[in-house]
């Protein structure tokens, strides 16, 4: 069958996540491609809110395994039901989000059903693929797209014999959008059999200790991003003092994060989180390929540097060259003197 299901993951309050429904999203449009149906899989508790809220994504069909040894999530309980879904339903495609929850799961998934997995895709399409050595041509088959030896090269990676072709895709590359608020698929309810009780017993939760998330630079619209040219910890707090006036978030490159100048959390990048803000502000950062893999897709790009060489500055749409110390504070003065 050429449908393409997507595995959702449940946040806390047992919403859908984010990066699964940017999958959707995309799923939707591979399902187009393909001229399949999008089904999405929803395993938990009290689940049938969380299920419903995918029809505006697109989503023809949602499987609901709603059962209380299902959340929170544990690896086997979820392995139990997926896989069986999947060998019942023989989707095309199968897409998990690049989360501690896909990465634990997909690989699970795949070594069972014998099938391809492509890990950290950035951007997944339909296409044509001819193997060179026997000269056949597999039309419509997903192309999984992947920064591949360090980020210097982007790899194409196809699975044409085996099926499902599985990827996960890591957060915030895909965008997440209705597809059409008053679109209405069905709920399939999924029967679990007396196998899972085996799963749920494997492995016991004793205690639960959850972290709040400290920085929300995902969804920030405007991000003032920090390279290790900044120099120093002190010298970052420039940026904070500017990010506060002007309603943005501080973000970092990983050199800036690995030499201790801000936490980890606000890494931007391969390693690190994709985001798309209207306005990026980037100080004294090179452009590393594994950092524009991150931020590219923002909608204007300032850069500070005093390289005027900088591969930062190839996908600026502004390039100030000057020391960021310097130019910085003249901004902050002309930002205060236009609000008054």
């Amino acid at each position: 069958m050429n449908n393409v299901l997507v595995y959702c993951e449940l946040t806390e309050d047992n919403r859908i996540a984010d990066i699964s429904l940017e999958l959707c999203t995309k799923g939707r449009q591979l399902a187009s491609q393909l001229q399949g149906r999008l089904q999405a899989a929803v395993m938990g508790n009290a689940v049938n809110s969380a299920a419903e809220s995918l029809f505006a994504y697109g989503v023809d069909d949602v499987f609901v395994a709603d059962d209380s040894r299902l959340s929170p999530y544990r690896t086997l309980p979820h392995f139990n039901v997926l896989s069986k879904l999947i060998e019942t339903q023989k989707p095309d495609i199968v897409l998990f989000g690049a989360s501690s929850v896909g990465r634990d799961l997909a690989p699970r998934i795949a070594s069972y059903l014998r099938c391809g997995l492509t890990a950290d895709c950035t951007s997944l399409e339909i296409g044509s693929h001819t193997d060179l050595k026997t000269q056949t041509t597999y039309d419509n088959i997903l192309m999984q797209m992947r920064p591949a030896f360090g980020g210097n090269i982007i790899a194409t990676i196809v699975c044409p014999e085996t099926r499902p072709q599985m990827a996960t895709v890591r957060e915030g590359v895909m965008k997440k959008e209705i597809f059409d608020a008053n679109y209405r698929g069905t709920i399939i309810p999924i029967t679990l059999d007396a196998s899972l009780d085996a799963a749920d017993k494997a492995v016991k939760i004793l205690r639960r200790e959850i972290e709040e998330q400290k920085v929300d630079i995902k969804g920030a619209q405007i991000i003032v991003a920090g390279g290790y040219g900044m120099g120093s910890k002190e010298n970052f707090e420039l940026l904070h003092q500017f990010a506060r006036l002007i309603g943005g978030t501080v973000g970092a490159t990983r050199a800036a994060v690995d030499a201790g100048f801000t936490e980890g959390e606000r890494q931007i990048g391969q390693t690190g989180v994709t985001v798309r803000p209207k306005l990026y502000i980037a100080c004294g950062i090179s452009g590393a390929v594994q950092h524009r893999a991150g931020m590219e897709q923002s909608g204007k790009i300032i850069s500070i540097n005093t390289d005027p060489d900088a591969p930062i500055n190839a996908i600026a749409d502004y390039t100030i060259i000057g020391d960021v110390m310097t130019v910085i504070p003249q901004f902050m003065a002309c930002y205060k003197n236009n609000l008054k």
